[in-house]
């Protein structure tokens, strides 16, 4: 038929349909890029604690020592820094704390003691309270006890109520909580109250600090001896035996020199180490942070290491520890 208009053969719907495409709402795959920068040599691989085969990865520290974090050594002679992981070291930002590293546990050695068997000193510091100076209020006294690395040892803390400490002020009983690195107490000290208004040398009079490793176990006792011109102190074992002695100087109360406490042998003839309250200029005359610097044999018995450290505290609280002055109303 000449009328006829000749037409496309029907295509199938299907096929019709993936003809017409819709935009992919995916964005598109980023481009390449040439990278610019170049890997620099791997870093130190800390050595492979005892009982761990083979080394550590890269950048990880050893878990035989939880509280030290790796330190990097700069060259030219730079101080290592400090990093915590998981954060970067800003400016602004203090410097994490590093611990002296855990030794092992010892045999015959209360827990918590053994890092005084590797040690013949320690400095204890006083935080330096400002609230005190200024509101007159008294408030737990806090010290840190470092090696001659800086390496933080214990950290020492009071634990008295508020109307104990200003109602008593020096002469409070107190409970000094000593912890480690893991934040666990291992040791405690505490002074009972003591009268001082009778005679000086009524027994009943002297002040005694006991010393327990772990808390609750005492292992000694500082005890005071009525002395006419300086502080005079026995330390006692577990029962209560006189094993030393700790002799002060004639004026405690040094200004513009360090203060010395000598522990000696029974017959006083030995010297076994000191005690030596530091002067520290205006701060040590004005405020009441005080820096107190421990000597002993390295080979001496712990228990003994842990009776001279807390004969410290007790001196302090005898003699450097200063109320703030009370401000009178009208």
């Amino acid at each position: 038929m000449s009328g006829v208009v000749p037409t496309a053969p029907e295509q199938p719907t299907d096929e019709t349909e993936n003809q017409i495409k819709s935009p992919d709402p995916r964005p598109d795959a980023p481009p390449d890029y040439n990278s610019h920068f170049v890997l620099g040599p791997p870093g130190p691989a800390v050595p492979a604690p005892a009982g761990y085969p083979g080394g550590l990865p890269v950048g990880y520290y050893s878990p035989q020592h939880p509280c030290a974090f790796p330190s990097y050594q700069l060259p030219g002679g730079i101080h290592p820094m400090q990093y915590q992981p998981g954060k970067y070291h800003m400016p602004n930002q203090p410097v994490p704390v590093t611990w002296m590293p855990g030794p092992a546990l010892m045999p015959n050695c209360p827990p918590g003691l053994e890092y005084l068997t590797q040690l013949d000193n320690i400095h204890v510091l006083q935080h330096f309270e400002p609230l005190e100076m200024m509101t007159s209020f008294e408030t737990n006294n806090r010290y840190d006890i470092k090696n001659n690395l800086d390496q933080m040892v214990y950290i020492v803390t009071e634990d008295t109520d508020d109307f104990t400490r200003n109602a008593y002020r020096t002469l409070r009983p107190f409970v000094l909580r000593v912890t480690d690195c893991m934040g666990r107490e291992i040791m405690t000290m505490q002074r009972p109250f003591r009268c001082t208004c009778c005679c000086l040398c009524c027994p009943s009079t002297r002040q005694e600090l006991e010393v327990q490793c772990p808390p609750g176990v005492p292992i000694g006792f500082v005890a005071e001896h009525w002395n006419l011109c300086r502080a005079v102190y026995s330390l006692q074992n577990e029962k209560k035996e006189n094993v030393m002695r700790v002799r002060g100087p004639c004026s405690t109360y040094g200004c513009g020199s360090d203060s010395v406490f000598e522990v000696k042998s029974l017959d006083g003839v030995s010297n076994i180490g000191s005690i030596i309250r530091k002067w520290n200029g205006l701060l040590s005359a004005m405020g009441d942070a005080d820096h107190f610097e421990i000597h002993f044999p390295l080979d001496l018995d712990v228990k003994m290491k842990a009776m001279i450290f807390g004969a410290c505290f007790l001196i302090d609280f005898m003699y450097f520890e200063r109320s703030p002055p009370q401000h009178s109303s009208r």
